[in-house]
Protein backbone atom coordinates (compact mmCIF):
# COMPACT_ATOMS: atom_id res chain seq x y z
CA UNK A 1 0.00 0.00 0.00
CA UNK A 2 1.40 3.34 -0.51
CA UNK A 3 1.56 6.30 1.54
CA UNK A 4 -0.41 9.33 0.39
CA UNK A 5 1.05 12.52 2.00
CA UNK A 6 -0.95 16.16 1.82
CA UNK A 7 0.30 19.15 2.73
CA UNK A 8 -2.95 21.99 3.68
CA UNK A 9 0.25 24.83 4.85
CA UNK A 10 -1.60 26.81 6.51
CA UNK A 11 -4.62 26.26 8.45
CA UNK A 12 -5.71 29.10 11.06
CA UNK A 13 -1.86 29.13 11.76
CA UNK A 14 -1.55 24.98 12.19
CA UNK A 15 -0.03 23.17 8.85
CA UNK A 16 -2.07 20.34 8.65
CA UNK A 17 -0.56 17.26 7.40
CA UNK A 18 -3.35 14.66 5.98
CA UNK A 19 -1.77 10.94 5.78
CA UNK A 20 -3.17 8.16 3.64
CA UNK A 21 -2.50 4.34 3.65
CA UNK A 22 -0.15 2.52 5.93
CA UNK A 23 2.39 3.77 8.26
CA UNK A 24 4.92 0.99 8.38
CA UNK A 25 8.69 0.36 8.55
CA UNK A 26 8.51 0.50 5.08
CA UNK A 27 6.47 4.05 4.56
CA UNK A 28 7.64 5.30 7.76
CA UNK A 29 10.85 6.88 6.28
CA UNK A 30 8.86 8.82 3.68
CA UNK A 31 6.35 9.93 6.67
CA UNK A 32 9.52 11.27 8.64
CA UNK A 33 11.35 13.33 6.38
CA UNK A 34 7.96 15.16 5.51
CA UNK A 35 7.30 15.80 9.17
CA UNK A 36 11.14 17.13 9.25
CA UNK A 37 10.51 19.33 5.71
CA UNK A 38 7.73 21.05 7.64
CA UNK A 39 9.66 21.94 10.58
CA UNK A 40 12.50 23.17 8.88
CA UNK A 41 10.17 25.57 6.27
CA UNK A 42 8.85 27.32 9.52
CA UNK A 43 5.67 25.38 10.54
CA UNK A 44 5.88 24.58 14.22
CA UNK A 45 2.47 23.54 14.94
CA UNK A 46 1.66 20.37 13.05
CA UNK A 47 -1.51 18.37 12.77
CA UNK A 48 -1.18 15.47 11.76
CA UNK A 49 -4.48 14.16 10.02
CA UNK A 50 -4.67 9.97 10.49
CA UNK A 51 -8.15 9.57 9.74
CA UNK A 52 -7.31 8.05 5.94
CA UNK A 53 -4.71 5.36 8.04
CA UNK A 54 -5.36 1.77 7.41
CA UNK A 55 -1.79 0.63 9.53
CA UNK A 56 -0.07 2.44 12.28
CA UNK A 57 3.12 0.08 13.58
CA UNK A 58 5.51 0.99 16.24
CA UNK A 59 7.70 2.46 13.34
CA UNK A 60 4.75 5.16 12.85
CA UNK A 61 4.32 5.88 16.66
CA UNK A 62 8.12 6.59 16.83
CA UNK A 63 7.83 9.19 14.06
CA UNK A 64 5.00 10.26 16.07
CA UNK A 65 6.91 10.56 19.18
CA UNK A 66 10.25 12.33 17.37
CA UNK A 67 8.06 14.84 15.36
CA UNK A 68 6.79 16.24 18.57
CA UNK A 69 9.72 16.40 20.06
CA UNK A 70 11.54 18.51 17.27
CA UNK A 71 8.45 20.73 17.60
CA UNK A 72 8.68 20.92 21.18
CA UNK A 73 12.53 21.87 20.89
CA UNK A 74 11.19 24.86 18.81
CA UNK A 75 8.51 26.13 21.20
CA UNK A 76 5.63 24.23 18.71
CA UNK A 77 3.07 21.46 19.23
CA UNK A 78 1.70 18.63 17.11
CA UNK A 79 -1.71 17.15 17.48
CA UNK A 80 -3.61 14.16 16.13
CA UNK A 81 -6.76 13.70 14.34
CA UNK A 82 -7.69 10.20 14.83
CA UNK A 83 -11.62 8.93 15.17
CA UNK A 84 -10.59 4.91 14.40
CA UNK A 85 -10.83 2.69 17.03
CA UNK A 86 -8.30 0.39 15.65
CA UNK A 87 -5.34 3.76 15.46
CA UNK A 88 -6.91 4.70 18.59
CA UNK A 89 -6.27 1.47 20.78
CA UNK A 90 -2.13 1.97 19.19
CA UNK A 91 -2.32 4.94 21.39
CA UNK A 92 -4.25 3.75 24.22
CA UNK A 93 -2.03 0.39 24.96
CA UNK A 94 1.27 2.24 24.39
CA UNK A 95 -0.02 5.27 26.64
CA UNK A 96 0.47 7.89 24.49
CA UNK A 97 -3.01 9.07 24.77
CA UNK A 98 -1.34 11.24 27.26
CA UNK A 99 1.51 12.15 25.48
CA UNK A 100 -0.30 13.50 22.31
CA UNK A 101 -3.66 15.68 22.08
CA UNK A 102 -5.95 13.73 19.87
CA UNK A 103 -9.28 15.37 18.81
CA UNK A 104 -12.22 14.44 16.34
CA UNK A 105 -11.67 16.70 13.36
CA UNK A 106 -9.14 18.65 12.12
CA UNK A 107 -11.30 22.25 13.10
CA UNK A 108 -11.32 21.08 16.64
CA UNK A 109 -7.37 20.88 16.70
CA UNK A 110 -6.72 23.55 15.14
CA UNK A 111 -9.15 25.52 17.55
CA UNK A 112 -8.12 24.02 21.16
Amino acid sequence: MDLGLDVDPDRNGWAVLSVRGEVDVYTAPRFRERLIELVSEGKHRIVVDLEGVDFLDSTGLGVLVGGLKRLRSHDGDLALVCTQARILKVFEITGLTKVFSIYDTVDAAVAA
